[in-house]
């Protein structure tokens, strides 16, 4: 199933920590976004549009839970893909993963037709402290709130909202569906590309290392894992991304217990062999140098 909708590239950045843009930062036209519906069975569904994050759905009798909700300005076509799956506009219940605008950027619109938003506690503490305008909407704001897990019962799914301390941020969750094995790592996976570690909201390496350790713990070899950025994906695929992320700290780590500033850190290149296949639109190859280099230096958030 394929939705799609015109959304300007202003709506589509919205602020500097959103990450629903990829290449459109340098565009000037107003791309059609559409979204993609891939059924995963038992009634679960993962939604993409390419631009921002992935989306899990589950459907039944006991009505929709739905893992984030993208952009202000993709809600009428996620709406649209709600509508053709469900029959219903406003899932149940929706369950943020970390505070980014393009994974909650939605929720007023769900609220305020009457869906509950839930999230860790640190996500609303986020949300509640953001200038950008889409933040302040009415009903942006989860509303019920957990610190260590959270479980739904619904459609005959074991729904299981459980957090992930500094990682991406300090308010990270992962979903899983039990019964289904079908896992939702949010933005504690990128699948093929370097990661997004947002070190100003209290996100950490070693934090990200340990979450895609978790989700390993989780996953077995059927596993579906839908990462918050990327393709439908696998244990394979995350262990790639892990087996990365370590031997790129490790290196960065390495240069900058010898002594190495930034500008040297830089110079020795540490990633290179990784470009081709890791560098993407938003986290360049330098822009992780840069974030594993304040990582391990403890330095405040800097990039150039």
């Amino acid at each position: 199933m394929r939705f799609r909708l015109a959304i300007t590239t202003a709506a589509a950045l919205l602020a500097a920590n959103s990450l629903p843009a990829l290449a459109l930062a340098a565009q000037d036209e107003q791309p059609q976004v559409s979204v993609d519906s891939t059924d995963l069975g038992d009634g679960i569904y993962m939604l993409s549009t390419g631009i921002a994050g992935n989306l899990a759905l589950l459907n039944g009798p006991d009505g929709v839970v739905m893992v984030d909700d993208q952009l202000p300005n993709t809600t009428e076509v996620i709406e649209g893909a709600v509508v053709e799956i469900a029959g219903e506009q406003s899932p149940r219940f929706i369950v943020n993963t970390h505070w980014h605008g393009d994974h909650t950027g939605g929720n007023a619109h769900f609220a305020q037709q009457g869906t509950t938003i839930a999230a860790h506690h640190n996500i609303r503490t986020r949300l509640e402290a953001a200038e950008d305008e889409w933040a302040q909407a009415p009903g942006t704001l989860p509303i019920l709130t957990f610190g260590q897990d959270l479980t739904f019962h619904m459609n005959g799914q074991t729904v299981e909202a459980v957090h992930i301390p500094r990682a991406h941020t300090d308010g990270d969750a992962m979903v899983y569906f039990r019964e289904a094995d079908v896992l939702h790592m949010g933005d504690t996976f990128f699948s093929g590309i370097f990661p997004f570690i947002d070190l100003s909201a209290g996100g950490s390496v070693d934090g990200y290392i340990a979450a895609m350790e978790r989700g390993l713990e989780i996953a077995g070899d059927e596993t579906r894992i839908i990462p918050g950025h990327g393709p439908l994906s696998t244990r394979v695929e995350l262990q790639a991304s892990l087996d990365m992320l370590r031997e790129a700290a490790f290196r960065v780590r390495t240069l900058v217990e010898g002594g190495a500033d930034l500008e040297a850190v830089r110079a020795a290149e540490p990633l290179a062999d990784f470009h081709d296949d890791w560098n993407w639109g938003f986290i360049t190859t330098d822009r992780m140098v840069q974030t594993l280099y304040n990582d391990a230096a403890g330095n405040a958030v800097s990039y150039e």
